[in-house]
């Protein structure tokens, strides 16, 4: 990926932003930290949003979605703790601003986004900060994706009202799966990890995102 512009206006933003909302709260990934200081996510948001990009909430990115909270995109990367050499899938690639954050971190990001506009905006940004190894596709992806299975670490963005079984059939060995999972309003981050046949799941914290839709979402639905 390319670096960020040494004349970036946004760089003490950013910087403020890692250190007061992420390092303050708890998040002790160093790799997390150093590219999320790195990765300008003033790009992912619409210019009358810009000024809000590094402010310790979700924004709006269109079509009923949102860009997420400086501290949950850390948190959630954090517990799936993607390997220079693992293979991750994205699901919800909303602004592309997670798949950016995971594609520093790992060899190759699926990434799957059921709303076109925002496929087609997300490509965009990700091509101009050199993200080569990343593949966005507007799909339905609440049952995996099974052709391009194993996975390492599989991250869910969008709240859930089950775990999907094809996620965690998708995990390879010692894989990760972090997913948002209860009602509508509120929803508990789970950590699934993968050991053989076992699978082990960690409660993490409270969040609250956007309804995960598809085959195994909140819809059923299908692509937009």
């Amino acid at each position: 990926m390319d670096q960020p512009p040494s004349d970036d206006p946004f760089l003490e933003d950013r910087l403020r932003m890692v250190e007061r909302q992420l390092r303050r709260r708890g998040i002790s990934d160093e790799r997390v930290l150093h590219t999320m200081e790195e990765i300008p996510r003033h790009r992912f948001v619409d210019e009358a949003h810009r000024h809000e990009a590094y402010e310790d909430h979700p924004i709006p990115i269109g079509s009923g979605q949102t860009i997420s909270q400086p501290y949950m995109v850390a948190r959630m990367t954090e517990l799936c703790a993607p390997l220079e050499s693992d293979r991750v899938l994205e699901i919800g690639a909303g602004s592309g601003y997670q798949t950016a954050v995971l594609a520093r971190l790992s060899q190759r990001v699926f990434a799957a986004e059921i709303v076109l506009d925002l496929v087609t905006r997300a490509r965009t940004v990700l091509v101009e900060l050199g993200c080569a190894n990343v593949t966005l596709e507007h799909r339905d992806a609440s049952s995996g994706w099974s052709e391009a299975a194993p996975f390492d670490a599989i991250l869910v963005a969008a709240g859930a009202p089950e775990v999907p079984p094809p996620l965690v059939e998708q995990l390879a060995d010692g894989g990760r799966l972090v997913i948002p999972v209860g009602g509508r309003a509120l929803q508990t981050l789970l950590r699934i990890t993968r050991r053989g046949a076992e699978l082990l799941t960690q409660e993490d914290t409270a969040c609250r995102f956007v309804d995960l839709r598809g085959r195994h979402g909140w819809d059923r639905g299908e692509l937009s």
